[in-house]
């Protein structure tokens, strides 16, 4: 289960039984800061993220197959809510899906971020308000994909399944 919401995104395992369903695995976007992660956690790439920490800890707990319940949200292609499948994916779980409703690599990585942030380097005043919250983090909006590939690691890392 995917559920997002404007400034975060919240991901489930869920096993379905008789008596009450069974939360097996969650991740919640704002967990991602234990992992190092400077940047917004309701965007693209924090899905992703959010999907591959529930994914681990999915495949941690003896699970393999899921299937994505997004719940009455719309399915826009390359959307949040299927970049966190695509995380989960990438963690090891096998979901039924099509891979045209992903999103691209490179706006999984925040690569779409960084051009952005190159092309509006010449304007120093609209840089600073547009990317405000980055450089409150002391991330450059620049080091983007570099950061993401960092929690990546972190959260791919046999003990990141413990972290529970």
């Amino acid at each position: 289960m995917v559920r997002p919401s404007n400034k975060h995104l919240s991901a489930q395992i869920i096993e379905a039984k008789v008596d009450g369903d069974l939360v097996v695995a969650s991740a919640h976007s704002s967990e991602l800061r234990e992992f190092g992660w400077k940047g917004a956690c309701g965007n693209i790439p924090a899905a992703y993220l959010t999907g591959l920490l529930a994914g681990r800890r999915a495949k941690a707990g003896g699970i393999s197959n899921a299937i994505l319940d997004i719940g009455l949200y719309s399915r826009g292609p390359g959307s949040r809510i299927f970049a966190a499948a695509k995380g989960a994916l990438t963690a090891g779980l096998t979901i039924p899906h099509d891979d045209s409703v992903m999103p691209p690599p490179e706006r999984l990585k925040g690569q779409h971020v960084v051009a952005y942030s190159k092309r509006l380097s010449s304007e120093p005043e609209t840089y600073k308000k547009f990317f405000s919250r980055y450089i409150k983090q002391k991330l450059k909006p620049e080091d983007l994909s570099d950061h993401l590939s960092e929690v990546e690691s972190k959260i791919m890392t046999p003990a990141a399944e413990a972290n529970k």
